[in-house]
């Protein structure tokens, strides 16, 4: 299934990645923003292809350019006892005092937030070097 929504002109480039934020206050009257606000809050996408179409946008100072976009696979850390390929999970933060630590963002990744349900696609590797002594495994999530 193609996922089609739009970006701002200067971001519109095949492999642009992002966080979809969800909907914005300004964007309520729009004529587009169906096709805006049908992503998953807070989801990670990536563009695919861009299409020919230019829409005027409030934010976006170029307006915006339609695009088709897919899931982006990211991976996380999370617990050992939970890192099974097929999996569904319920993502909870954990709280890192570490900021320096090499795998922070492993354990917080960019647009996972506490209580989002993610599928993890593989086991990756062994455990997670954790400075906090959690037991920790690498997989990729989608």
């Amino acid at each position: 299934m193609v996922l089609v929504t739009v970006v701002g002109k200067l971001q519109c480039k095949e492999g642009f990645e992002f966080v979809f934020g969800g909907p914005l206050a300004e964007c309520r009257d729009c004529k587009v923003r169906n096709v805006c606000f049908h992503l998953e809050e807070n989801r990670r996408y990536r563009v695919k292809n861009l299409r020919d179409v230019r829409h005027d946008c409030r934010i976006h100072e170029d307006g915006v350019r339609v695009v088709e976009v897919e899931k982006v696979s990211f991976p996380a850390a999370v617990p050992s006892k939970v890192a099974l390929e097929g999996a569904m999970l319920t993502f909870e933060d954990m709280e890192c005092p570490n900021l320096g630590c090499p795998n922070y963002d492993l354990c917080r990744p960019r647009g996972a937030l506490n209580g989002m349900r993610f599928k993890i696609l593989s086991v990756e590797g062994g455990k997670v070097d954790c400075e906090e002594g959690r037991a920790l495994k690498t997989v990729v999530m989608e």
